[in-house]
């Protein structure tokens, strides 16, 4: 299957410390109205560090059925150990997810061949499509694009969403194979669509989807003014996103636009009030009105 297009990065809405499950599912249903392309339910936005295995394969489930099959849903299925990351791609196919998206493996640092063999082990145990996941500012580890040219020879190995930060790395990507690669970071979606990608997985359409669905649909229709024009308006908005560690701001901003509760899980916390007041200023220089 091709993920192509706007694909949301979906935050797990909490509430008195446990999934606010009549949340998520409006969460789900509103992106979906808004004209976005894809959703992923427990990747890094969606603090799958801190849930429990239950709670990450409840999120998969809920995210499935409220989607109704309108759009894809590429569950985040990633782990440091590859048995694990097995176990809950195997779960995402069960629960109907039309794929998976597999962080590298973090803390234990593996090497390349590590990489190949890891990813080589989840597409040959689980038959879904898969979408590798390069973020090597919380992996450690790089996904090297000769990596990623042997991977993209194992047929439900589809894509790849790159966060490395590096423009090179996605040219150096697209000049070894012919791997669908979706952008990682809002405010590279343009420049790296411009090089051959063929859309993003965002944190920032959590917010704003019809206008990151915006962005990409004017982008791939030719109106590359139109497309420019969205970008320079969402690139302070993509910055504030990130002034604190994912998905701090976004949840902070999702409370403040009454969305949804913006509790987290410790070792995440609240934003520092100076920070916050530079995200609500960055919101409402947007034009946002500010509910909270």
């Amino acid at each position: 299957m091709k993920f192509h297009g706007a694909i949301t990065a979906l935050v797990t809405p909490l509430k008195n410390g446990k999934i606010d499950e009549k949340a998520l599912s409006r969460l789900v249903k509103q992106q979906i109205a808004a004209g976005i392309d894809g959703l992923v339910p427990v990747g890094t936005t969606g603090e799958s560090p801190t849930l429990s295995h239950e709670e990450h394969q409840r999120v998969i489930e809920i995210t499935v059925n409220a989607a109704e099959k309108k759009v894809p849903v590429i569950a985040g299925t990633g782990s440091n150990s590859t048995d694990e990351a097995i176990s809950l791609t195997r779960f995402a196919k069960k629960a109907g997810a039309d794929g998976a998206l597999l962080a590298a493996p973090y803390y234990n640092k593996p090497t390349q061949e590590g990489l190949f063999r890891h990813y080589e082990a989840v597409a040959k145990a689980v038959d879904i499509s898969i979408v590798l996941y390069n973020i090597p500012g919380r992996s450690v580890v790089n996904i090297s694009p000769e990596t990623v040219a042997r991977l993209s020879k194992i047929p439900n190995i589809v894509a790849i969403k790159e966060a490395s930060g590096s423009m090179d790395q996605t040219s150096h990507i697209l000049s070894l194979c012919d791997m669908d690669v979706l952008s990682g970071d809002d405010s590279l979606t343009l420049p790296l669509m411009a090089l051959g990608a063929k859309g993003v997985i965002s944190v920032l359409s959590n917010v704003l989807p019809g206008e990151v669905s915006e962005l990409v649909d004017a982008f791939f229709a030719g109106d590359h003014d139109r497309a420019r024009k969205v970008h320079h308006k969402l690139f302070p908005l993509c910055r504030a996103m990130f002034i604190e560690t994912n998905p701090i701001p976004v949840k902070r901003s999702m409370k403040l636009l009454g969305l949804c509760e913006d509790d987290l899980r410790l070792p995440l916390c609240p934003m520092q009030p100076g920070n916050e007041k530079i995200l609500i200023k960055a919101l409402k220089d947007y034009g946002l009105k500010i509910k909270g």
